[in-house]
């Protein structure tokens, strides 16, 4: 599965994206958060504080308890300002 990274998510993993096998008990985007902050400190930094980044499956922003196995795509994103 293809995840991407955004704007100091992507700064703070180091990599603006990355193919992942999943273990199977990795079935939502909160599951997958929770996976990917086993993978190395850059990853708990990243995602320190969950509540903050929003994920996309498929270009379509979802909730954390989205289902993400027939997923081709999850790209996580901090938030935004703008004027």
């Amino acid at each position: 599965m293809k995840i991407r990274y955004f704007a100091w998510v992507r700064e703070r993993i180091g990599r603006a994206e990355e193919e992942i096998a999943l273990p199977d008990e990795v079935r939502t985007v909160a599951g997958l958060v929770s996976f990917l902050k086993t993978q190395g400190p850059e990853y708990e930094t990243a995602f320190a504080r969950e509540g903050v980044v929003r994920a996309a499956i498929d270009r379509v922003h979802v909730k954390p308890d989205a289902v993400i196995s027939s997923a081709k795509e999850i790209a996580f994103f901090p938030p935004m300002t703008g004027g």
